[in-house]
């Protein structure tokens, strides 16, 4: 009578987690203690690794195809908002209601801003354990990880989800607004491990750094450390399955607040269009995004159809985004905006535009 449903308990690895957890946050952290929770910290990852992988479900088809310039997600709990702001956005019809998950399945629109053609999922609310597979959160979570931006979304009464939901994306290998670590790892067949610095990389010792290594079942490697990283981001350049993805704040419904919202990126009210237009920029800037204008020799620029391309893009990628031909047969290029020292400017494919700019291609006739 007191037997418990194997639904009911927790799996050994998620045992595992919760125990390496509570010693790493009931240990100080201090030159005595660095090799000992780096070693734990490894451990940790290599565990929730194993239970990403686990369960994951590849090939379920759950994630719709991606389409656009980029694809953006909404992530948040249950009846924050998500579906209002998704129609808001775009032209999609996402079921709109007062109670929790409304939305079960992937809700795919497009939202076209300053040119760019960008991808919104609605998913899914997120909750607390979502990582380790509650509320089909690992499929969820699947659907995040393909994003090249995330939205979180709460509403003004609801600060604490922020963290719950960071915590939740960072169990599942998600890192918000980092970039990957500037580590280089090499392994080898033989000689032991061998630790570079540059000056600006003090902060783990080569003890710690080779007992990691010996987690992760590397005993011969040459390591380059191009920065100062910690234990979390050695872990990280360990681990191949990371993502690394810009995100954004969103705080909903402060038409339901008289004073000011002290947190998160961008304060909206999807059903009242409130302050939405900030968040298309914000949208705009964070993917990275630069506008440029082709202008035909002898013609004048085409304003309307701006090409949508990353921050430090070339002209060669401008010739391979139109045509791989126009690379092999181009001559040089003139420049008109931001990045030209004067109007006309003649460059070649690796000057690097900006946003606004305007370029002609010349290419040879053969």
């Amino acid at each position: 009578m007191n037997a418990r449903r194997s639904g009911d308990s927790l799996s050994g690895v998620d045992e595992q987690i919760i125990q390496i957890e509570t010693e790493i946050r009931d240990t100080s952290y201090n030159k005595a203690t660095q090799l000992h929770i780096g070693r734990l910290k490894a451990k940790l990852a290599r565990l929730k690794e194993q239970r990403e992988t686990k369960g994951s479900h590849k090939g379920t088809g759950y994630a719709p195809k991606k389409s656009g310039d980029a694809t953006c997600v909404l992530v948040g709990y249950p009846s924050v908002g998500k579906s209002t702001l998704l129609n808001v956005l775009t032209n999609a019809k996402s079921p709109v209601g007062t109670y929790d998950f409304t939305t079960l399945k992937v809700i795919p629109g497009s939202m076209v801003h300053k040119g760019a053609r960008i991808q919104v999922l609605d998913i899914p609310g997120l909750i607390g354990g979502a990582a380790a597979g509650k509320g089909r959160g690992r499929e969820v979570i699947s659907v995040v990880r393909s994003a090249d931006l995330i939205l979180i979304l709460v509403d003004v009464f609801s600060e604490y989800q922020i963290d719950v939901i960071k915590k939740e994306l960072n169990d599942a290998g998600i890192r918000l607004n980092q970039s990957p670590p500037n580590v280089v790892i090499k392994k080898k067949s033989r000689g032991g491990v061998l630790i570079k610095r540059t000056p600006n990389a003090p902060k783990i010792d080569d003890a710690t750094i080779i007992a990691i290594l010996h987690d992760f079942k590397i005993h011969n490697a040459d390591v380059l450390l191009k920065e100062d990283v910690t234990v979390d981001q050695l872990v990280d350049a360990l681990i191949p399955g990371r993502r690394f993805v810009p995100a954004i704040t969103v705080v909903n419904k402060i038409d339901q607040l008289s004073n000011p919202v002290g947190f998160g990126d961008v304060h909206i009210s999807a059903e009242h269009n409130i302050n939405v237009d900030c968040l298309k920029d914000l949208i705009f800037e964070k993917l990275g995004f630069i506008r440029v204008f082709l202008k035909p020799q002898g013609k004048a620029a085409d304003t309307e159809n701006p090409l949508i391309l990353r921050h430090n893009s070339t002209v060669g990628e401008v010739c391979n985004l139109m045509h791989k031909q126009i690379s092999r047969k181009f001559r040089y290029a003139h420049v008109w905006g931001p990045s030209a020292r004067h109007a006309g400017q003649r460059v070649g494919l690796d000057h690097r535009l900006l946003d606004k700019d305007t370029v002609t291609l010349v290419a040879s006739r053969r």
